[in-house]
Parts: structure tokens; sequence; C-alpha cells
């Protein structure tokens, strides 16, 4: 059945039933609820700077119109003002002085009116700014940070997928004194908050030059104990007489590990490099602290120095953080379907 038929279903056979009006009612509000906020903030990231301070805030990105008028050397923003007797009509506003504002009609430029704000309203029109995402690479240097970004979160994936395999296949295939203590302990570190240890993390690091390093952010965190745990639970479920029979043909260890046991764990490893990937790209407190030149920001760090203490341009920094959603959206929306699969097998034995 295609999705189209799943989300048609319904128990009643010729009209709805009560329980398929809730279900929808119950489906319709979990929706609104995890993806309003996302489409408020990509709506945002299209609003101009002066929309992003429109009080009542909208939904869509609306923005006040403007016309040139003669003699102006900039375009006007256009109001509909309300006199006594006279019908709504449009004129451009000139300048503002306190709670009267000097309007001028772009027909007649040469005739101005004193109008109270109270009697104006803006007129907006429906506009997207792009130039948001387009400035982002000319004025700033959000493709230095994008990169970062990207190297880290690739490079410790990899790594980490290499590194929690090999001890998972350790632990999950050899039979040797303390297995079991060892994968107690390595499990116990769970326990351990991470900004419990960021000090001794700093002073290694530092010990070994690499602070202000991309390296010095990738190695910290390449092992850790979930990647283990997931990995060996799977390999669990990996049959030892595929791997006798491989050591019967003179197969290496390696080549055992490498041909054998890793293409097997294809859903597992897709689970947890979904996790890496998350983890390491929305890594905020290793970077901050090993990290502290310009051009070795990522994202997360370039989003923190975009505030500034007196001004922040929300309408740059909203399409910034739509950007460092995407890497997120697009891995997971390829690697989706092993996750229910990884995780279900990973706690058979």
């Amino acid at each position: 059945m295609n999705l189209l038929g799943v989300l048609l279903k319904t128990r009643g056979r010729k009209r709805l039933h009560w329980t398929d009006v809730l279900s929808y009612l119950y489906l319709l509000v979990g929706l609104i609820t995890l993806f309003g906020p996302v489409l408020w903030l990509v709506l945002s990231s299209f609003k101009t700077e002066a929309a992003m301070g429109l009080y009542p805030p909208t939904f869509l990105p609306y923005s006040q119109k403007s016309v040139s008028v003669e003699g102006q050397a900039k375009p006007l923003p256009l109001f509909w003002v309300q006199q006594e007797g006279q019908p709504p009509r449009a004129l451009a506003q000139v300048s503002r002085m306190g709670i009267m504002a000097t309007m001028v009609d772009p027909a007649h430029p040469e005739v101005t009116v004193q109008v109270p704000i109270q009697q104006r309203t803006p007129i907006t029109e429906l506009a997207f700014a792009w130039g948001n995402y387009s400035d982002l690479f000319h004025q700033f240097t959000f493709g230095r940070y994008l990169w970062n970004s990207v190297f880290i979160t690739v490079v410790a994936t990899l790594l980490t997928l290499l590194f929690n395999s090999m001890a998972a296949f350790a632990l999950s295939k050899y039979q040797f004194k303390g297995r079991k203590a060892v994968f107690l302990l390595i499990i116990s570190t769970l326990m351990i908050p991470p900004t419990i240890i960021l000090v001794p993390v700093f002073l290694v690091i530092n010990g070994v030059g690499l602070l202000n390093s991309l390296w010095g952010v990738i190695l910290p965190a390449v092992a850790t104990p979930t990647g283990v745990f997931l990995l060996r639970q799977y390999m669990l479920t990996i049959p030892d007489e595929l791997l006798e029979a491989a050591r019967m043909d003179h197969a290496s260890e390696w080549r055992i590990y490498w041909r054998i046991v890793l293409p097997l764990s294809a859903p597992a490893l897709a689970v947890l490099a979904i996790f890496s990937v998350m983890w390491r790209w929305n890594d905020f407190l290793l970077p901050l602290i090993v990290l502290s030149r310009n051009e070795f920001f990522t994202l997360q760090l370039a989003l923190n120095a975009f505030q500034g203490e007196l001004n922040t341009q929300w309408h740059y920094l909203l399409a910034m953080t739509v950007i460092t959603l995407l890497p997120i959206t697009l891995v997971f929306a390829f690697l989706q379907r092993h996750i229910t699969t990884g995780i279900a097998s990973a706690g058979v034995k």
C-alpha cells in the first residue's frame, strides 16, 4: 500500500468514523507542533531587517512597499492614510518628527501633508529577501565556517565508525578474560556528564598542541560508549560460524572484520552515522574551548559570535540557522530507513 493509501485509510466504510476524526485531529496537532516552529524559522529567514521588527509579527515575509518620488534621492515608504471626511489614500512618508509624519502624494509631490502617526497604516506586500542568503557568502566568511563544520563532521564521523566498530568487533567476537569488565567500564562512562571532564580534556588538547586546530575538536570525541554499545549488540547477532568458515579459508582477522562484519553491520553503522553527524554538527561546547581564532570557527560558533551586545542582524542569523539545519535533514532523509532496523536489531542477541 502506498503512502497516500495509508493516509486516507479510514475505519468507517462509507463515512468517517469518530475514531478517524480523532486520529486525524491528533496527527494534525502533532504535525503543527513539530513542524510549525521549523516553518516559521524558514519563512522568517526570508524577511528583511525591517520586517523582522514588525509588531505584531507576521507569519509570511511581508515587507513595506516603497515608491520613487520626484525630488527624493531614495524611495519612500508607502502608507494608507485615513483623515477625517476623506477616503483612505496612499501617501509616501518623507520624514517623521515625534508623533507627526510629513507625507506626500507620489502623484503630486509638490504638496506635503502633516499626518499623526496613528492615522497611517503601512502598505505591505509579499516579498522574499533572497539577499539574506546571498549576502552571507559576500559580506561574511560564511564559506569558511561551512567548510570547517563539514570537515569536522565528515572526518569525525568516519573515525567514529572505524574505532567504535573495531572495539565492538573485539568485544562481541573475541573471548578473553575481562571482556565483560571492559564492556561495563565503557558503558559506565555514559554516567559521566561531559562538563565534568571538560577541564582535563582541555589540558590534554593543550598539552599535545592541538588548540586552535580542527583536529583538536575531532580527536577527543571519536570513541563513544554509545557507538560501542550499539555496534556490539548488533554484531552479536552475526553468526560465529561465518567467521569460523572465513578463518578456515585462511582469511586474516582484518579481512574478516572488513569484508564480513562491517557489511553485515551496515544498518547499525547507518544509525551510528546519523547520531555522529548530529553530535559533531551541533557540537558547541568543545569547539568553544578549543577554537578561539575566527578562521577556525564552526557554524555553531559563528552563530554565537553573530549576536552582538547592542545589535543583532536577525535576518542573517536566521538564514544561517536554516543552512545549518539542511545537512542534518538530508542525512536523516537518506539514512532514516536504517534507523528502525538498526536499533531494533541491536537489542536482539
